[in-house]
């Protein structure tokens, strides 16, 4: 879907890529957006090679996505959030049987991740995201500007994967390449940034062992996942390692629940604050705990006008990353009841004090569900071949 690209007071906030080789019209109801990613599993299968091909050196050379620095402003206060119906939420998935134990130290979540994805200028890209609770176990959450293409009239960005437990070109869990992301109808078409979430629905793992360099005709006969560089070709030999859930679990979801509660929000921080200070590296998740704000807090370059904030001191890079009510240290699960949006100065010394997330309401939740229950599959098959 070509979307009417609103000015936002100059701010750079995203920039993306339609996903190579894929065509076809956004599909729109009431407020649910949806959009293809990779269609099937020979698409997806290159997606992940691309990723993985080299000893994952796509993956280490790919660089956080960040804000122009000039636009970290301050949010304003607008007034209380707005329900629009009464509290409810969605059960984690995952390390059920753990006994409950007080824990001081914060247990980093094994659902967080990169999300992954090519901008528009062809650079190497990557969000924090969270795996959550789906009938399928197979689906992401994250911010909608690590999803789809703000800068560009384009849809999803390219190449989306999610690499949970991310750390140094190493996908501890296998890739998940994105199938069909679900957004809000005002992001997708207005990029109305109080709307700015997704779940996008990925593919079983898939993970590789190596390359292996054969001539011409056997490269042509293997329907697995291969690269091609010149005159020399390589086999990928892949093994699908199962759904995402199974393997992390997945947090729960909340909506429409009390302004000024307790979260905690996990992330990949790594760009540099304003003034130039770069306390983050992108390598390893960082967290922050508090309450959000009672009120609904607004940025007026970016035409928000019903987020919630919280005071923490990360960077983008930070970016979809989850905020967590209710977590449990021990089976290191909670309920997600936002992401990281926006990044805010409060006091004005060029250095970013709170981050923002858009309110999740009812309208929330028919995204959420509606992504729930769409089933997405296998890449490869038991010896390697594309799934069919």
């Amino acid at each position: 879907m070509k979307r009417i690209l609103l000015p936002a007071g100059g701010a750079v906030v995203a920039t993306g890529l339609l996903a190579a080789g894929l065509a076809g019209a956004a599909q729109a109801r009431g407020d649910l957006a949806t959009d293809p990613m990779a269609r099937d599993s020979a698409q997806a299968s290159s997606v992940a090679s691309f990723w993985a091909a080299a000893g994952g050196a796509a993956l280490r050379s790919a660089s956080a996505y960040t804000w122009d620095a000039k636009d970290v402003r301050k949010v304003v206060s607008k007034g209380g959030v707005n329900p629009d119906g009464g509290p409810d939420s969605a059960a984690p998935i995952g390390e059920e049987r753990q006994p409950v134990a007080k824990v001081q130290n914060v247990n980093l979540p094994k659902t967080i991740g990169k999300v992954f994805f090519v901008d528009g200028s062809g650079k190497f890209r990557w969000c924090s995201a969270t795996s959550v609770r789906s009938n399928y176990r197979n689906l992401v959450a994250t911010a909608a500007h690590c999803v789809y293409d703000t800068d560009g009239d384009r849809d999803t960005l390219a190449n989306w994967i999610f690499v949970p437990g991310y750390y140094q070109g190493k996908a501890p869990w296998g890739i998940y390449v994105g199938k069909q992301a679900f957004t809000h109808h005002d992001f997708d078409v207005y990029e109305d940034y109080d709307r700015d979430y997704a779940f996008v629905t990925v593919y079983n793992g898939i993970a590789f062992d190596g390359a292996k360099q054969v001539d011409r005709k056997e490269y042509q006969r293997f329907s697995g996942p291969k690269r091609s560089w010149g005159k020399r070709y390589y086999l990928l030999p892949a093994k699908d390692v199962g759904r995402l859930g199974d393997n992390v679990g997945g947090q729960g979801v909340s909506w429409n629940q009390p302004a000024g509660g307790q979260v905690r929000s996990f992330g990949y921080p790594a760009a540099p604050h304003p003034d130039g200070d770069r306390p983050y590296t992108g390598v390893t998740p960082k967290w922050c705990h508090g309450r959000t704000t009672a009120k609904a807090v607004g940025a007026p370059w970016l035409k928000i006008q019903e987020h919630v904030g919280l005071k923490c001191a990360v960077t983008p890079g930070h970016d979809g990353g989850p905020w967590l009510r209710d977590y449990s240290n021990s089976r290191r699960l909670g309920y997600v009841n936002g992401v990281t949006s926006t990044f805010a100065d409060q006091d004005a010394n060029d250095r970013i004090d709170h981050i923002t997330s858009p309110y999740f309401d009812g309208e929330t939740a028919a995204i959420y569900n509606a992504a729930k229950n769409v089933w997405s599959g296998k890449i490869v098959g038991r010896d390697g071949e594309l799934y069919k």
